[in-house]
């Protein structure tokens, strides 16, 4: 289901390109019929049609006709339009930026750049956060299975894999301080200094996030300790991430002695829109299996396993943006999917809303990342909820279904938000939090198939 676009005049996105005379002739080399028909309907399944025929020119390097669709897409797409327009208009930004790569001598111009990405403040943060319920789905359905699980434990430790710097846990902490145990609980998260390169970011580091909630945790007459596992390694930041010994390296670092793995203590492993940024082709070791060359995708579970967890939750977008697929399929895939954040913020925000232009250009980041990059420097890459269930039941682990309380904490949420949000339980056990029918993200938990013989690899 798409958004039925509603203007009749959309202002150009590319007025800031170096070189106009890119679109002048593209008039008579796309069909009338094509063009009248786009611009009179200006609906979602036209502008997919465009997007779609301009990833097909670049796939088979015709540049000449990608600027041909350019020049109809400029005509549709909308900055300050429709959540289909403004959509397009981020498309369009991420295709030229990849066309501009793709022939540099041809490309002699720059797409109207995608607002720089600033450092929030706390408070800021927890408004992104609230803003629609993307995140706090995942936070709530993950909480209430983490409670479930380490239930009659006096200590928990949690491994926290997360993009939203810690914003899950105030809400557990002060759970844990309602609970009637005495003495009480005892909670300790531990934190890796490496996060994916990704929006939202924060404007302090995150030991100070750690001291925030030792505040916040004291308040609440809850034992609290935080711990920083450094992932530092010979690699700068800038190159981090497009690295395949990096990756070596951070699964070197997943192990019982690392995270500080305590027998006394129920271990959770946590993986909040996380594990995409793991990437899914083969590592360049073959240490992580006995069983021949895996991915580090598949590596890294295997070493989630042997850490024996007494649950691991992980919480992404449904969506299939994997290793394997082509420009085109990803194009469809994601106009389809990136469609349900613009169509939700359109319920309640004004188009000029700061907080709403914000949200948006952090999703056209991830857009250009998609669309616009191939290898190593396409670090989203999504994987859709069922696959990930094929995935872990391969890997050795099992779903846990999530507690009917739960459900109903999850959906006293979703009332608080626009009502076209909702929910279902899908045929693996997932939760999956939804907007008017169409699969948004799910949140699912799991144990390793046989703990007793994960023990015996914890000193690994």
């Amino acid at each position: 289901m798409k958004a039925e676009a509603r203007g009749k005049n959309p202002s150009p996105t590319m007025s800031s390109m170096q070189n106009p005379s890119l679109f002048s002739n593209s008039r008579s080399s796309i069909s009338g019929a094509v063009l009248t028909g786009c611009l009179s309907s200006l609906d979602g399944a036209c502008i997919e049609k465009l997007l779609l025929h301009c990833g097909s020119a670049l796939e088979s390097n015709d540049v000449t006709l990608a600027q041909q669709v350019m020049w109809v897409l400029n005509n549709v797409a909308s900055a300050v339009g429709d959540p289909n327009q403004r959509l397009a208009s981020y498309f369009l930004r991420a295709l030229v930026s990849r066309a501009s790569r793709l022939c540099p001598a041809t490309m002699s111009f720059k797409a109207a750049g995608i607002p720089h990405r600033r450092l929030m403040s706390v408070t800021e943060l927890a408004g992104y956060v609230d803003l629609i319920p993307w995140h706090r789905f995942g936070f709530c359905a993950s909480n209430n299975a983490i409670l479930d699980a380490v239930r009659g434990f006096p200590k928990i430790h949690i491994l926290d894999l997360s993009i939203t710097h810690c914003m899950q846990w105030p809400t557990l902490i002060d759970a844990l301080g309602k609970e009637p145990e005495s003495p009480p609980v005892e909670l300790r998260i531990s934190v890796l200094s490496w996060r994916p390169p990704t929006p939202p970011l924060l404007n302090i580091p995150i030991e100070e996030v750690g001291q925030r909630l030792v505040n916040f945790a004291r308040y609440r007459d809850v034992p609290f300790d935080f711990n920083v596992i450094e992932v530092g390694g010979p690699l700068d930041e800038e190159e981090t991430i497009f690295s395949s010994s990096f990756y070596d390296f951070l699964l070197s670092q997943l192990n019982a002695t690392m995270v500080k793995v305590n027998a006394e203590e129920a271990l959770v492993v946590n993986i909040q829109n996380w594990l995409r940024y793991i990437p899914d082709e083969e590592t360049s070791s073959s240490e992580s299996s006995c069983d021949g060359i895996m991915s580090y995708r598949d590596s890294f579970l295997e070493l989630v396993g042997r850490l024996s967890p007494c649950l691991m939750t992980v919480v992404d977008e449904d969506c299939d943006l994997g290793a394997q697929s082509g420009l085109t399929s990803r194009i469809v895939a994601c106009f389809n999917y990136m469609w349900i954040p613009f169509d939700a913020l359109e319920t309640f925000l004004p188009k000029d809303s700061p907080q709403r232009i914000e949200y948006e250009s952090d999703i056209g980041h991830k857009i250009e990342n998609i669309v616009g990059y191939e290898g190593p420097q396409r670090i989203e890459r999504l994987e859709s909820g069922g696959k990930l269930c094929r995935r872990m039941a391969a890997m050795g682990f099992i779903s846990v279904p999530f507690a009917e309380e739960t459900v109903k904490e999850v959906k006293v949420l979703l009332d608080e938000h626009a009502s076209g949000w909702g929910m279902k339980k899908d045929e693996d056990g997932m939760l999956v939090l939804t907007w008017k029918g169409h699969n948004a993200v799910y949140a699912g938990a799991w144990v390793p198939h046989d703990l007793t013989s994960h023990q015996n690899n914890l000193l690994v």
